[in-house]
């Protein structure tokens, strides 16, 4: 018997070691990311929505529904969702929609109850992505009117903003 342990007794100490040494491994790791996610300030922030660059198209054709587009930027550290939007100058109300596409390549219109905004995120509505569906009133909008718009999220609130009617030409959706 040579040195203090024996065979079996060294490979029981190794196996024991390897058994510790994984959750503390583990733990430093999760450490490290808390206290970078700490540092850089985002621990424990809610979100903060910031509702920019509002659009409404000008209805065409005699229609009265027409879409509706804003940039929704979340500078926090937690995620939040629109949950609804209202206007008192949209009689028919505004909805919440995502364009999709067919196998054969049409487009359709999918109503939606929310839209996520993830953290250090941001929404950016678009003719072919999430838009708000807008009915006008008949004839009263013209290019450059100011809509308003009161949008709800989950956890930030309502947020009123102002969106400019825009002819389809103008503006890149």
């Amino acid at each position: 018997m040579s040195g203090f342990f024996r065979w079996p007794d060294r490979r029981r100490l190794a196996d024991s070691l390897l058994a510790v040494l994984a959750p503390v491994v583990a733990c430093s790791v999760a450490l490290v990311g808390l206290t970078i996610w700490v540092g850089v300030g985002n621990a424990g922030s809610p979100a903060r929505i910031h509702v920019t660059d509002g659009r409404v198209l000008l209805p065409v054709g005699g229609s009265q529904e027409t879409a509706a587009f804003f940039r929704i930027s979340n500078e926090g550290g937690a995620a939040d969702r629109l949950v609804g939007v209202t206007s008192p100058d949209a009689p028919g109300g505004v909805t919440l929609a995502r364009h999709r596409m067919t196998g054969g390549g049409a487009a359709y219109r999918a109503l939606i109850e929310s839209v996520g905004i993830p953290a250090q995120d941001t929404l950016t509505m678009s003719s072919y992505g999430v838009d708000l569906t807008v009915t006008s009133p008949a004839g009263e909008w013209r290019a450059g009117d100011l809509v308003p718009f009161t949008l709800e999220f989950r956890r930030s609130g309502r947020i009123k903003v102002l969106a400019v009617v825009v002819t389809v030409g103008t503006a890149a959706l």
